[in-house]
């Protein structure tokens, strides 16, 4: 577990930090993925042999660009090519462009479906849609050829991306599937994929709140002179993002900074993508992060006994009781609740 994780782990409700997920978790393939998935990146354990080194697919020139790829325009789309089939340079072409604004990330989380291709047999050999549920992946645990071929792409785009040996499985795979030396293909609908930072349309705070200014990427506050720390919640949306909203049940990516409000003193710097199930934080995330969509930055203001109200002695600063705090959190992703 990354140390940001503990972080996030403070706004756990009770012993609910077990549940706790990050976007760095160490290990774990995709469950449903079979031995040639996208994910994660290739070990020596699954390669055919180690000593084995990529070479040019066996009587074919490496096609220049993806011309020779034909692809259905169905919900399932169909790969047409001839075989074998190699490509000289890792590249992706747009089949169909998304129409939202927002663009993969260099470290999104994507969710996606997909089919591979070999293209020296031109057999698939890994496909979300056979699986019949979505894929979701942070692009740092794809292979490279799959990470830059996504890198930059339209949400909502349907994409297909040639990958060479060296940027897909360069040792082949053990169950054969894939050769030292074959050239790969992926057709990919991307889903969603989280923000990087706070995007959107900025908001106009509401008067009395404390103010949010940034400083080398992050946000700091300053309490108005004289304040009292509120009795309600004070949701204040400062960037009203375009993703998916949050609901009950979500699971949220977020990175945040909280303080106390008697003193403006800082109790913890997370501004690091983390996520966990909103059902299992703190009663004023529950209730303050519903329906912000993702992409947005929200400042909320909690009350004692919608936060810690015993405080947090053990904690590293310490609370005491009866504090109240204010959060600023970037939504960066939203995931429903499993079924």
């Amino acid at each position: 577990m990354t140390s940001t994780s503990k972080n996030l782990r403070r706004v756990l409700l009770g012993t609910a930090a077990a549940a706790l997920i990050t976007l760095s978790a160490c290990g774990g393939e995709d469950p449903g993925a079979t031995e040639t998935s996208i994910a994660p990146t290739p070990s020596a354990a699954q390669s055919v042999s180690p000593a084995a080194t990529p070479t040019p697919t066996a009587s074919v020139s490496p096609a220049a660009d993806l011309s020779a790829v034909k692809v259905s325009d169905e919900d399932t789309p169909v790969v047409t090519v001839e075989t074998p089939w190699a490509i000289a340079k890792t590249q992706s072409k747009v089949l169909k462009p998304g129409t939202s604004a927002q663009k993969v990330g260099e470290t999104a989380t994507v969710s996606i479906n997909y089919v591979g291709v070999n293209g020296r047999t031109g057999e698939i050999f890994d496909s979300s849609y056979e699986r019949g549920a979505p894929a979701s992946f942070p692009l740092d645990g794809l292979r490279p050829g799959f990470k830059l071929g996504l890198q930059g792409q339209q949400v909502g785009s349907r994409v297909v991306i040639g990958v060479t040996p060296e940027d897909g499985y360069p040792q082949g795979t053990q169950d054969g599937r894939i050769a030292p030396g074959d050239s790969l293909i992926f057709v990919v609908d991307i889903l969603s994929a989280s923000f990087d930072e706070a995007t959107g349309e900025p908001v106009a705070p509401a008067a009395g709140l404390p103010a949010v200014t940034l400083k080398d990427g992050k946000p700091e506050i300053a309490i108005p002179a004289g304040a009292k720390a509120p009795t309600e919640l004070q949701i204040q949306p400062l960037i009203k993002g375009t993703g998916a909203p949050v609901a009950a049940d979500s699971t949220v990516s977020v990175k945040y900074r909280s303080w106390n409000f008697a003193d403006g003193a800082l109790l913890e710097d997370a501004w690091q993508a983390q996520a966990g199930p909103l059902p299992k934080l703190i009663q004023g995330w529950q209730k303050g992060l519903v329906g912000q969509p993702a992409g947005s930055r929200v400042l909320l203001v909690v009350p004692p006994a919608q936060a810690y109200p015993d405080g947090r002695p053990s904690a590293t600063p310490s609370l005491a009781p009866d504090q109240t705090l204010v959060y600023v959190i970037d939504i960066l992703d939203v995931q429903a609740a499993a079924s």
